[in-house]
């Protein structure tokens, strides 16, 4: 391998490129004049002007008349305005939480809250709920939503009844960009590159010649045959060799299979516009239209360790390196049409979102399991689509003085597609010639024991339609009184088809063969190849969740300071997951899980002095399995390349929370908080995997009985004013200082009379839970300690910000260890960020906004780790490198 870009060198280079900023569009309490940010829009957040919609909720209301939206709020909640999303220089959302008091993220976009997984994280997008399209989540992946979209993020960590009550950790809800002040239009475009990556070698494959765009020129496309021959609902076992034959000779063959080097991968790049018009409508009404719209084409190589083991105290057992190049193409669109008059207002939002993983392997290990000594070469190349289409209507209506209504409705999809995984496997034994021939050779005999080839189909769609109202009467300023209805249905059909090609007698000769020209048609005519299907009995699941609700919420001022918020929510839910009888056996696995809850929550508030507040909150919620760990379906994990599958037994998670919370605001834009979290599980959901003799690893999930997760938070913000340093530079200039701290202790409780059910269980006395858990350890996904760092340099009359950012997380666990060894554990370590952003005017006195960043600047590796006595098993270890980014975003 080449040696990478030295930082030095991608610093020049950076210099000439320019990628996307998220530009944000203000809400219609403010706007910058030139359509690019200025300094006052900076500190829209803090003085009231921020556009929040969530259900059942007066936070917009409140926070204009205070300094401070958080302390405003009837819950415990931060909100990142634009202003703040932009401070951190992040392309998406993800990114931007991270930042956030008790977030961490993990694998790219999924927001663990306070220690919990993603699984006890609600996302909203304007209040409704949203699908995913990842076949292993139910909660959709924040690193697709690009922050151009999005005019606040609010987290709520203490429950109150208007949210849904799958509320473990807390809430997300972001809420899209509405009606402008002014017209404007931006521009931006650009590149970035990192040391990992760019300029360095890779592997790619051809594919189709529309790859650039994200969009498959129908190359990809279910083969007829094969399309027919999943409709007959006839099994492969029992089909005509000549007709598998037909059917695998319809395969894309080697646009799809020749993996190839090359040598100097690009540069990352991407563009954007964001467009924007307001008119006036009657007397006392505006009509809004918001047009935004971004492309990005970036690539990512990884040099993967991967090992696994049975016995710690030994070495591994396999032992591989896997290169890997991903290359991702993603497009956004959002179209939103706002109307207001007087009070009312109704806001119409459409996301489109699109995300395209095109991914070329390569990798070579040992795998003592298998053949001992022999070497084991496996290519991958696969094509993943994720599509993401939202359309929403919110109004808030004010009926008279003291009665206001919010209504919405919305209908989502989200699909993802991946035809064509292919992966291919060549054995060399590295045994004397004497005993075998082509000891020293690569082969594929395509029999499972020496060299395989398989091709998987798989498909997910998914329909979320959703509704709800909620009725507000303020009988006084010091009482209001709320009720609503939500409404959920959420449909899902996943399919995986993974058929594997077979051959019994085939020369050595051919078995030496390049993938293409081994699966060739020729071959498959000449040597009688025909195919397996390993997709199991139910290759095909139809998922459903049906949620209705009601709730009652009461907000009192009981004396000058005291305020209680109180409610109390009704959920019904059934869940269901069902296997499609595709092969026609008579039998259709059926489970449900139908459960009704009472989920009360309540926060009092206490105002001892002006700025100086307390909190007390407690409430009980829930969490559901999700569907794909419902699913006894195999699943690989293109991020973690694990293998996964779901467990049918699975049940619902109840969680009781407490949260004590101290809140000093000493002046606008500046706090000081610190809180104390319970929580206590009863059923956690958590991931455990087993092992068996020839390295084939397995995640899986299963109930424990109960867990414990308790812990502090401390957040402190401040500005220092720099107008009394001598020189004109620091006249309007003040250094911002923001900083979190999170410390989390976690434990599952297991006793001696405590059963769980695997996915493996069939009959008889249910399995002990401690032979899958084992007492006192952590939660999967919570760390020790959490930090964030915020130091920068800003300018109060215009944009110019310098930012450094550190992050720090202490190791999770990511899995329960297989067989009840040490648990595999991922070691986030520190990240150090630099962001700079700053006002530009280009010849014709054009605005625009310069932004440039530098990311990981330290070098932090990835690494999924087993350690047991000074022994170490990596699962996953990689470089992440240095990424060096400029952006250029123009206001015409």
């Amino acid at each position: 391998m080449s040696k990478p870009l030295s930082l030095a060198r991608l610093l020049l280079i950076s210099t000439a490129l320019s990628a996307p900023a998220a530009m944000a569009q203000t809400t219609t309490d403010s706007a910058p004049s030139s359509g690019v940010p200025s300094a006052s829009e900076e500190s829209d957040a803090q003085a009231g002007r921020v556009d929040v919609s969530i259900p059942g909720s007066d936070i917009i209301v409140t926070g204009r008349r205070t300094s401070n939206v958080s302390q405003a709020a009837p819950q415990v909640v931060n909100v990142l305005s634009a202003a703040d999303i932009k401070r951190t220089g992040e392309g998406d959302i993800a990114g931007s939480l991270q930042r956030v008091t008790g977030l961490s993220v993990v694998s790219g976009g999924y927001v663990y809250v306070r220690g919990l997984g993603d699984r006890y994280s609600l996302a909203l997008l304007n209040g409704s709920p949203l699908p995913s399209p990842e076949p292993l989540k139910r909660v959709v992946p924040l690193d697709i939503f690009p922050t151009s979209v999005i005019a606040s993020t609010l987290v709520q960590k203490s429950y109150s009844a208007n949210f849904p009550g799958e509320f473990g950790g807390g809430v997300i809800n972001l809420t899209t960009k509405a009606i402008p002040v002014e017209s404007y239009l931006e521009l931006g475009i650009g590149s970035s590159a990192n040391t990992e990556t760019s300029g360095q070698h890779g592997y790619t494959y051809y594919g189709s010649k529309s790859d650039w765009t994200g969009f498959d020129d129908g190359s990809r496309d279910v083969p007829p045959l094969l399309a027919e021959a999943f409709k007959s609902g006839t099994p492969f076992s029992n089909m005509p060799r000549s007709d598998l034959q037909a059917i695998s000779m319809q395969f894309l063959n080697a646009k799809t299979s020749v993996l190839q080097r090359t040598n100097s991968l690009p540069f990352n790049f991407s563009g954007s516009i964001n467009a924007g018009t307001a008119a006036d409508v009657g007397d006392d009404g505006r009509l809004g239209l918001l047009l935004t719209a971004s492309y990005s084409n970036k690539w990512r190589t990884r040099a993967s360790l991967q090992q696994a083991s049975i016995n710690l105290e030994q070495a591994p057992g396999k032992n591989s390196l896997q290169i890997s190049t991903d290359n991702e193409v993603t497009f956004n669109a959002l179209v939103g049409v706002g109307l207001e008059w007087g009070d009312q207002k109704i806001r119409w939002t459409n996301v489109y979102i699109r995300d395209t993983l095109k991914r070329g392997a390569l990798s070579l290990g040992q795998n003592d399991g298998e053949i001992a000594g022999a070497d084991y070469m496996t290519q991958n190349t696969a094509w993943y689509e994720r599509q993401l289409i939202d359309t929403q209507i919110v109004g808030e209506f004010k009926l008279m003085d003291a009665l206001s209504l919010d209504v919405r409705g919305g209908y989502a999809n989200s699909q993802r597609e991946a035809p064509y995984e292919r992966e291919f496997e060549y054995v060399r034994t590295n045994r004397d010639l004497s005993v075998d021939p082509v000891g020293n050779r690569f082969i594929n005999a395509l029999n499972r024991q020496r060299g395989d080839a398989s091709i998987t189909f798989s498909d997910l769609n998914e329909n979320l339609w959703s509704g709800g109202w909620d009725l507000s009467y303020k009988f006084s300023p010091a009482l209001t009184l709320t009720a609503g209805y939500a409404y959920s249905n959420t449909k899902r059909t996943s399919s995986r088809y993974e058929l594997h090609f077979d051959a019994t007698n085939l020369p050595i000769s051919v078995q030496q063969l390049r993938p293409d020209y081994l699966l060739s048609d020729a071959s498959i005519q000449l040597y009688d190849m025909g195919l397996l299907d390993f997709s199991g009995n139910y290759p095909v699941y139809d998922a459903a969740l049906r949620v209705h609700a009601g709730y009652a919420q009461a907000r009192a001022e009981l004396f000058p300071g005291l305020t209680v918020d109180a409610g109390v929510r009704y959920e019904k839910g059934r869940q269901s997951v069902t296997g499609v009888d595709v092969y026609n056996t008579g039998i259709t696995p059926v489970n449900s899980i139908n459960k009704e809850y009472w989920l009360p929550a309540a926060t009092i508030t206490f105002e001892a002095s002006k700025g100086l507040q307390f909190r007390v909150s407690g409430s009980k919620t829930i969490a559901r399995p999700q569907f794909r760990e419902l699913i006894a379906q195999p699943y690989i994990d293109t991020e973690s390349n694990r293998f996964y599958r779901g467990n049918p037994f699975l049940q619902d998670s109840e969680l009781w929370n407490a949260d004590v919370r101290a809140e000093w605001y000493m002046g606008r834009d500046e706090r000081l908080t610190a809180a104390a979290f319970y929580k206590k599980i009863d059923n956690p959901i958590e991931t455990y995997t087993t092992i068996n003799d020839k390295y084939d690893v397995t995640t899986s999930f299963a109930n424990a009985p109960e867990a414990q997760l308790y812990g502090v938070e401390f957040e402190a913000q401040k500005y220092l004013p720099l107008n009394s340093v001598s020189g004109d530079f620091f006249i309007s200039r003040r250094i911002a200082l923001i900083a979190n701290y999170t410390y989390t202790q976690s434990k599952l409780k297991v006793g001696a009379g405590d059963t769980t059910i695997p996915y493996s269980y069939t009959a008889g006395p249910l399995p002990a839970a401690s032979d899958y858990f084992q007492d006192g350890v952590p939660l999967t996904g919570q760390s020790d300690h959490l930090v964030n760092l915020q130091i920068g340099l800003e300018d109060t009359d215009k944009l110019s910000q310098q930012t450094l950012l550190l992050t720090y997380a202490s190791p999770r666990v990511t899995s329960r260890g297989p067989n009840l060894q040490p648990d595999i554990k991922e070691k986030p370590g520190l990240t150090l960020d630099f962001v700079a952003r700053q006002a530009v005017k280009l010849p014709g006195g054009i605005n625009s906004e310069f932004k440039f960043e530098a990311r990981n600047i330290t070098g932090r590796k990835f690494q999924e780790v087993q350690e047991l006595d000074g022994n170490k098993v990596f699962y996953n270890r990689y470089k992440i490198g240095t990424t060096i980014a400029a952006s250029l975003t123009v206001a015409l």
